[in-house]
């Protein structure tokens, strides 16, 4: 087999940065009366109604334990302007201290779960786990949203998207083609 023509390999390490999936998030849980936060970009759409969602949480974190525990979470999606503290969130852990407090989060009640929402993301999704199969050999829990939350003071949030390293992408222009899908 030949190199295809005008192209050149790419490091297989590095090819998450390619396909990373949908906005950057913060992952809530609540476990032994402590709630806790943390950025996770690896997740996605599994199913519609009802939706169903695949994330990927690795066990060295310390929401693992309580994700996997409680069968609780609450996907908060944050716009850009909270960009710096969802990275700052995802650069430190939660085992020895509390996120919330040290990056000025406010936790609100969720309906149905035990961890709170965060409120000033513009979106916030109570989630349930419903299936924990591939957790031991992937870290990947899939979780049925229960309730969804928007903050409609938030107009038009950009949501900030991974690429690796640092770098990150902001949602950009919006076009509209012709589908065929409900």
């Amino acid at each position: 087999m030949g190199t295809p023509t005008g192209m050149k390999t790419f490091p297989l390490s590095k090819v998450y940065q390619l396909l990373e999936p949908g906005p950057v998030v913060l992952l809530t849980t609540a476990y032994k009366g402590r709630a806790n936060v943390m950025t996770m970009s690896w997740h996605m759409m599994a199913d519609f109604e009802p939706p169903l969602v695949a994330c990927i949480v690795s066990n060295s974190d310390y929401s693992f334990a309580a994700l996997r525990a409680t069968k609780e979470c609450v996907i908060a999606i944050p716009a850009v302007e909270l960009a710096p503290k969802v990275v700052a969130v995802g650069n430190c852990t939660g085992r020895d201290e509390d996120k919330f407090e040290r990056f000025g989060l406010t936790r609100a009640p969720a309906k149905y779960v035990g961890p709170p929402l965060v409120r000033e993301c513009f979106a916030n999704l109570e989630c349930r786990v419903v299936d924990t199969r591939l957790v031991n050999k992937y870290n990947l829990f899939v979780v049925e949203v229960l309730k969804a939350w928007i903050d409609p003071k938030q107009k038009n949030p950009k949501t900030i998207h991974h690429h690796g390293y640092g770098r990150f992408v902001v949602d950009g222009e919006t076009i509209e083609l012709p589908s065929r899908m409900p």
